[in-house]
């Protein structure tokens, strides 16, 4: 029984943390956080080298099935390239896990932005380069493609995708190091970011979305510094009960002592571009990140792909320009139905009714009380 009770614990407060409401979260594919603009969800980042090229691949709109249009006039697409702030590669720990080290997070900038606007039918609606050279040889497209990502809930699923081959000599002459982040804006205010594929989508990352990179690692630590003390304190009750809600907080939400760093996609020519050094379209993110300490996405992989799991995208990559595979037929999209809230109403009607049922009798109770105190001790003689 008391296991029983622990689990249903820490089931209500995981759809506590689950369901409240908050500001925009991040997301970033396979988000197990609230979705409700599918349009703004990025999906992946990607940039590696080819042949004079650098190929930059900025994906949005998971679990695409539905036929064109949609209803895109109000999104900005914008990635940031940052190619001055400072990054060291000393930390075995920090390549494996990052691709680098940013001794100074808090100065990250973009010098380079590249802004893209879409029409309704995917096609090229804008596009501005700030920070770039020759950006008349650069090669675009945007369309509908086959979504990259080597995770079973996303096969045969699509993607709007945004892809740049940009030459090297846009960029300034013997660049090395470049840190990336992607944004989506929705009239004007940020919606979703994206910076190293698979972090944002744990769900202890839910303040990511709501900082800009160079502000993240401050507030990264206020988080886990405060996190701590509530799992410290849950844990070190004698209660069986606050010890299970400290597990869980513990396993789902606090954050580790390798989390202080910013949410960007570190890609230097130094070493080979393979994930986290950028990222590549048959790079199998999810058991590389697996072996520095994040497995969820990997455990998930087994649960709903089963043995043996997939490492390799369910449609072969283009060797040429776009890179990624065509998509797959448009078909009806899933449609949710059911809400849990004809479940929780008269749940909670019956709960109110309890409690407005318990606080009439303690009050009925509390003025007999008072009554015969009053009557008692400050009750007047009756003249005769």
């Amino acid at each position: 029984m008391k296991r029983r009770a622990a689990w249903g614990l820490s089931v209500f407060f995981l759809l506590i943390a689950v369901l409240a409401p908050s500001a925009p979260r991040a997301s970033d594919h396979a988000d197990p956080l609230n979705l409700t603009d599918p349009n703004a969800n990025i999906t992946g980042l990607f940039i590696f080298p080819k042949d004079d090229q650098y190929v930059l691949i900025f994906n949005v709109r998971r679990a695409l099935t539905a036929p064109k249009p949609y209803e895109l006039s109000a999104y900005e697409y914008v990635v940031s390239i940052d190619l001055t702030t400072p990054v060291t590669f000393d930390s075995a720990e920090d390549r494996a896990r990052y691709g680098g080290t940013i001794p100074v997070p808090d100065k990250l900038h973009p010098d380079v932005s590249i802004k893209v606007k879409l029409n309704d039918d995917t096609s090229l609606k804008s596009i501005d380069y700030t920070g770039l050279k020759n950006t008349d040889r650069i090669r675009t497209f945007t369309g509908v493609r086959d979504d990259p990502f080597i995770f079973p809930r996303f096969f045969k699923r699509n993607v709007i995708s945004m892809v740049m081959s940009i030459p090297k000599n846009a960029f300034p002459d013997g660049q090395q190091d470049f840190i990336l982040w992607g944004t989506t804006y929705v009239n004007g205010k940020v919606s979703d970011r994206v910076g190293r594929s698979v972090r944002s989508q744990l769900p202890r990352f839910p303040i990511l979305n709501l900082f800009e990179p160079k502000d993240q690692v401050e507030k990264l630590t206020k988080a886990k510094d405060f996190l701590d003390k509530t799992y410290n304190y849950l844990d070190g009750n004698k209660e069986w009960w606050s010890q299970a809600i400290g597990g869980l907080l513990q396993f789902t939400f606090q954050l580790r002592k390798y989390d202080l760093a910013p949410d960007v996609m570190i890609f230097t020519t130094r070493f080979p571009p393979v994930y986290p050094n950028g990222r590549q379209l048959a790079d199998d993110v999810n058991a590389i990140q697996c072996t520095t300490g994040d497995c969820l996405l990997q455990d998930l992989s087994f649960a709903e792909g089963g043995w043996p799991r997939a490492v390799v995208n369910d449609k072969p990559f283009l060797t040429e320009f776009p890179y990624l595979a065509e998509p797959f037929p448009d078909s009806p999209e899933r449609v949710r139905t059911s809400s849990i809230w004809t479940y929780l109403l008269p749940v909670l009607i019956v709960f109110s009714v309890l409690i407005w049922g318990l606080v009439e009798i303690i009050w009925r109770g509390i003025r007999w009380l008072w009554r015969r105190i009053a009557a008692k001790f400050f009750a007047r003689p009756v003249a005769a």
